[in-house]
Order: structure tokens, then sequence, then C-alpha cells
């Protein structure tokens, strides 16, 4: 039986810095007319609810259409902009080397669990040449759902359907970095890797429920330990 891993893209495999802010900023403009004042808080959720709630906090209803001229702005200005996703963020610490060590192994499918659209993701890890290391088709991702919670079930009804076998909450790991990550994998039924290289550190990941908590990815002997002990818990 395989295990299913699911990786958090920013503040577990990688950091862009500023760059997230300005993108939003650019495209809140172009579709509403208007500075944007503050957007809405991103850590541990989708694309489709920061823009709908950065919306109402300007007094705009985040009726459909809006929203997905919000985030087609969005996949552009991440696109026109790929190559400062490199020269400006940085795959984050042992991030690589787990992917591979990861990607290696015959008993192990690894994708995404990203608030971030799909295209957007795809963006991001090809800046650091990451994108070769998971099976996007299987992922779930910032414009299928609301919520993460569904898009955990959703990855793992993908990744049913393509390798016809099950992936239940015995073979399915979330890696994250965010309390809101080890909710998502719980409810979505998967058990949680925390990883403290995000705002939350390691005692807030534990309190959160995470089943295992790493200071970081640096060690990845560790990093493939903690993902294969934790779908035996």
């Amino acid at each position: 039986m395989r295990t299913l891993v699911l990786w958090d893209i920013d503040h577990t495999l990688l950091s862009i810095a500023g760059l997230s802010g300005e993108i939003y900023a650019a495209a809140f403009r172009e579709v509403v007319g208007w500075p944007l004042e503050r957007v809405a808080v991103m850590a541990g959720r989708t694309d489709r609810a920061i823009t709908a709630e950065t919306l109402r906090l300007h007094g705009v209803d985040p009726d459909e259409e809006l929203v997905v001229r919000f985030t087609d702005a969005l996949g552009r200005g991440f696109a026109e902009r790929r190559h400062e996703i490199a020269s400006r963020g940085r795959a984050l610490p042992g991030a690589r080397a787990g992917l591979e060590a990861l990607a290696s192994r015959p008993d192990v499918v690894q994708s995404l669990l990203t608030g971030n659209m799909e295209s957007i993701a795809r963006c991001k890890l090809a800046a650091f040449g990451l994108d070769g290391l998971v099976d996007f088709g299987v992922g779930a991702y910032g414009m299928d759902g609301v919520e993460r919670p569904p898009l955990v079930r959703l990855a793992r009804e993908r990744a049913e359907a393509k390798y016809g076998e099950p992936f239940g909450p015995g073979s399915t790991v979330l890696v994250g970095d965010t309390p809101l990550d080890v909710a998502a994998g719980h409810q979505g039924g998967a058990r949680v890797v925390a990883v403290a290289t995000g705002a939350s550190d390691e005692a807030a990941l534990r309190d959160a429920g995470a089943e295992l908590v790493l200071a970081d990815l640096r060690d990845t002997d560790a990093v493939v330990r903690a993902v294969l002990d934790v779908s035996r818990i």
C-alpha cells in the first residue's frame, strides 16, 4: 500500500517574501479600480477565500464573477513576475532534498494540498525546479473550494481514481506549517506532519494536534521517517 503525501507550499516548501502582497495589490487595482488598503489573512487559507474576504474588507460584494476576475488577475500576475519568485524568494532548507527522497520511493505518491490556485502552485514550484517532483494531477488547490478540509478529501479521491487504490487516513499524510493545516488534514481524513518553518512554533503545532512536529526539513532522513511513521500511527 502506498502513502499519499500532500504538501502545503508557502512557508512549508518555500517563501517568496513580500511578492504575493504586491501581486495581490496589483490584481485588486486592476479588477476593482482603486488601491488595495489591506489583504485578508493568507496563512492556511485558499485563494478563493482570501480574495473574497479582501473584497469584503473594502466594501465590495464578492460575487462569483468578480472573484473569478480577481483570481484570474492573480494568476496572470504570478506568471508575469515568475522570474522574481526565484530572485526574491527561496526554497526552504531541506525542501528539495525531502521532495526528491520521497519522489524516489515506489511506495509514495506525492502531490500538493495548497490554498494556491493550481497555476500559481505550478509557477512557484517551477521557479525553484521543484515542479517535476510532485504529481499535480492528484493535488487540490485554492479554486477547488473555499475551505481546506474538503480539499484533502478531493485530493484523496483524485489519487484513488488515478492509482486505483484507496488512500484513507492511514495512508494519507499532509505536511504543513500552520494550525489550520493540521485542522484541514484531520477533518479531511489525513494524518499530519507539521513543520515549524512558518509563523507557528513547535508548541503551537503540537497543541493543534499534529501527530508529528519537525523544526524544519533540513534532516532528510527525519522527514522521510516522519511521513512514513505517521501513516502507521
